[in-house]
């Protein structure tokens, strides 16, 4: 089951399900789910420092990605084939009975942005900062600005609690409490 606006401000109020700082809650709460802003923190990732990203070698990593910081007021232009990381201003905590998802707005859509690649699912348990993964997948470049609506959470209903949520000692949860956009953890898997 979907939450609705009713279901989701019922669970903000009840504290379990946290999403915030939320900037404007009649504009950001939708129907059935909450819009999440862009961040001023990105990584890219710069081609001509390496020749193949290896999650065996994490110092391909640290040699192809550049963490910026962009001003709020100015732009991050992500130009047509570019990808990369960012992450937003709402910190989340999901509760054990609830998974969320992740999706680009359709305005941000419609202008060839891509929010997530393929980690748009938000384990029960999870607490931290969302990472972004954007694309350009468009022939024009695109500004987008820190402090805008760029994506949206759905929260849906587990039948049963999990048993082991992310963030649980056995489940050596790479992510827990991450903020700002993080690059890839697989060597720790």
């Amino acid at each position: 089951m979907i939450l609705s606006d009713a279901d989701i401000r019922a669970r903000l109020a009840r504290g379990d399900l946290k999403v915030g700082p939320l900037e404007d809650e009649r504009l950001q709460i939708q129907p059935a789910s909450i819009d999440v802003r862009l961040s001023d923190e990105f990584v890219i990732y710069r081609p001509s420092q390496v020749s193949c990203l290896d999650p065996r070698d994490p110092q391909t990593l640290v040699a192809a990605s550049q963490r910026l910081h962009v001003p709020y007021g100015d732009a991050f232009v992500l130009h047509p084939g570019e990808f990369g990381l960012g992450s937003t201003i709402e910190e989340v905590a999901i509760p054990d009975d609830l998974v969320a998802t992740v999706d680009g707005r359709s305005s941000i859509g419609r202008l060839a942005v891509v929010i997530h690649a393929t980690a748009g699912f938000i384990d029960p348990g999870f607490q931290g900062q969302i990472t972004l993964e954007l694309s350009n997948i468009g022939p024009i470049p695109v500004k987008l600005y820190p402090g805008m609506r760029v994506a949206q959470l759905v929260f849906h209903e587990l039948k049963s609690p999990a048993r082991l949520p992310y963030g649980s000692a056995e489940r050596g949860s790479s992510y827990q409490g991450q903020r700002g956009p993080q690059t890839s953890r697989i060597r720790l898997e």
